[in-house]
């Protein structure tokens, strides 16, 4: 037996019995094992933690301005000052997004945006206070550690009392993006005077010293090695470790089209369903995985519920920053056809909210919380 293949029988063992992996067998896993392997292993470790279940929640995005001071080399979203492609939304616009989502019975917004010159931090702070005034039942999940990091730099003060600020405002959690890999040899080269790996670190550590949960994420297939995603998945586990207040991870899928890194190809559906799956197998202090299916495109995500996701996302109504990278999946899609998708991939379908409690709705658009969905954390 070579020596590849004795680690790999060793891994089984260890999954088997619900061992954390190490460094090196993370890496034996990205190098040496077979899709279908890192299916069933993964799979395995799946339905440990969340049975046949299979999770979506009703939600919608909200960008509110997409200028930006950043150039980051693989975004696509972002505008200059004075370029045509540059918006702002105003008061009225912000709080009509929030009546058509309240309206359509979403239970979450997803508020993530570009760091504009010249708003301050006020104007992002009453982004959520007038939302969640006019609004109180939408569970605002708000800002990246890269818009953080801004606000803390904007005002010169620690970032627990910027959260505690919005917290009172309406916050309700944090979104995980803005981490994509932790590694400063990648980061340095596709977004080099963003808010780095210690700052997205400090930001949800003290998220979640205030007892806000948050999820995390990480961005692959673009200039980074199997050894930086296996090193930026530990760095996750550790903090979960630590805190305990990451509900869910998302690997997202890097879209190189209209990007400075747009001479990269897409990564293939083969490596979304190995990252997934090593991902899931990887994070045993992780409670979900989460295959968004706006990145992932939808038969993949669908096909990622048996390679360690246990989420598929929302509706997604008014999503755009993956749009603007060359996303070709729908704009939105509906709960109804999320449904079918989670059936014939053989899972149960339960929507749920964001703290992944259970929704029940009644007749209209009317819903409520029911029990806490999580079998295991480990």
């Amino acid at each position: 037996m070579k020596a590849h293949e004795r680690q790999l029988a060793e891994i089984r063992e260890k999954v088997e019995v619900g061992a954390r992996l190490s460094f090196d067998e993370g890496v034996c896993l990205e190098e040496n094992a077979d899709l279908f392997t890192l299916g069933e292993l993964a799979n395995l470790v799946r339905e440990r933690k969340n049975g046949n279940f299979a999770y979506y929640n009703v939600n919608t995005h909200l960008n509110p301005t997409n200028v930006c001071v950043y150039r980051c080399t693989f975004c696509a979203f972002r505008a200059d000052l004075k370029s045509p492609k540059g918006y702002v939304m105003s008061d009225e616009q912000i709080l009509h997004r929030a009546e058509e989502a309240d309206r359509r019975g979403a239970t979450e917004m997803h508020i993530v945006g570009g760091l504009h010159h010249l708003l301050g931090y006020d104007w992002y702070l009453n982004v959520v206070r007038i939302i969640h005034k006019a609004f109180p039942r939408l569970h605002l999940k708000a800002y990246t550690p890269v818009e953080w990091d801004w606000f803390s730099r904007l005002t010169k003060r620690p970032l627990v009392d910027i959260l505690a600020e919005f917290k009172e405002a309406g916050l309700g959690s944090l979104p995980g993006g803005g981490a994509e890999i932790f590694d400063s040899e990648v980061r340095d080269q596709i977004c080099e005077h963003k808010a780095d790996s210690e700052a997205w670190f400090a930001t949800h550590r003290a998220a979640h010293s205030l007892g806000l949960r948050s999820n995390a994420t990480m961005l692959y297939g673009h200039i980074e090695k199997p050894r930086h995603r296996i090193d930026h998945l530990l760095r996750l586990r550790a903090l979960q470790d630590e805190s305990g207040g990451f509900q869910t991870f998302i690997p997202l899928a890097f879209h190189p089209d209209n990007t400075k890194l747009a001479y990269l190809p897409k990564p293939t559906g083969v490596m979304d369903l190995r990252v997934m799956a090593i991902s899931r197998l990887m994070l045993d202090n992780f409670a979900h995985i989460k295959a968004y299916w706006v990145m992932l495109g939808i038969k993949t995500a669908q096909m990622a519920l048996s390679f360690g996701a246990d989420d598929i996302d929302g509706t997604v109504v008014h999503e755009k920053i993956y749009h603007d990278a060359g996303s070709d999946s729908p704009q939105e899609t509906t709960v109804t056809e999320l449904r079918r998708l989670i059936e014939e991939a053989g899972r149960q379908p339960i929507e749920r909210d964001t703290l992944y409690n259970e929704v029940i709705r009644e007749p209209g658009t009317t819903w409520r919380t029911g029990r806490k969905l999580q079998l295991a954390m480990v």
